[in-house]
């Protein structure tokens, strides 16, 4: 398995740090059946990528061996956001090439320079992006690395854009969304996820991104009636500011 470097790596501020860890202990308190985690978003630029690649850097940091696979095959930011580079300076694989029967899983999927994380990055835009997900190929990809990893973090597209993360839901144990309360309306919240619910997929938990600290208050007591179950991280702080675009 080839190697690839991250030469745009994000410093972690202690707060994002210790949200990272509440989210990840939740996780880990979903079972031991959860390995297979879906993250995604109600709309676009809420934070997504850069919150899913997070945690899997977190559950790294508490010994966990991850997968981290980029299935937005439609519009990535992964490779340019990280700064992807392969030792030897050849093109960087991705899933898109698996899926259409260019590469091998192997072929696709990379060891990165932080021990016990690996990466399988999107690859190039495709045309029929529902078709090639919505695959056999995919169902097997997601089989066989189950069986490698402890948990494999599957990184989709918001769900208004498009009905990829409907389909993928289906292959993975459960689903974390995310969600910037101040830009989505309680209804369209709701049918968001009643959308997800179709799949049959459990719904881990619901994060809420981009809230300004000192309004924590409302936000528990207003969403906190609706979610019950669901838990919420706030670190707005961060992502609010620094990683505003997906």
């Amino acid at each position: 398995m080839k190697k690839v470097y991250f030469n745009k790596l994000s410093e972690q501020s202690n707060l994002l740090k210790e949200s990272l860890r509440s989210i990840r202990t939740n996780l880990q308190f979903s079972g031991d059946d959860v390995k297979v985690i879906l993250f995604t978003s109600v709309a676009p630029d809420e934070g997504k990528s850069q919150l899913s690649f997070d945690i899997a850097r977190s559950l790294v940091e508490n010994g966990k061996k991850v997968l981290f696979i980029d299935t937005d095959i439609r519009k990535s930011v992964h490779v340019s956001r990280l700064g992807v580079k392969t030792k030897d300076g050849s093109p960087i694989l991705g899933l898109s090439h698996y899926l259409s029967g260019q590469s091998e899983i192997n072929s696709v999927k990379y060891a990165t320079h932080i021990p016990g994380l690996s990466v399988i990055f999107s690859g190039p835009v495709v045309p029929n992006a529902t078709e090639l997900l919505d695959s056999n190929k995919y169902r097997t990809l997601i089989k066989t690395v189950r069986k490698q990893f402890d948990y494999v973090i599957v990184d989709s597209p918001p769900i208004s854009v498009a009905v990829d993360a409907s389909l993928i839901a289906d292959s993975c144990d459960g689903v974390v969304l995310i969600i910037v309360p101040e830009e989505n309306s309680v209804n369209f919240i709701r049918r968001t996820i009643n959308q997800l619910k179709v799949s049959g997929t459990k719904i881990l938990g619901v994060v809420l991104n981009k809230v300004q600290m000192k309004k924590n208050s409302y936000y528990g007591k207003y969403y906190g009636s609706y979610y019950g179950k669901y838990y919420g991280s706030y670190y707005g702080k961060y992502y609010g500011k620094e990683n505003e675009k997906e």
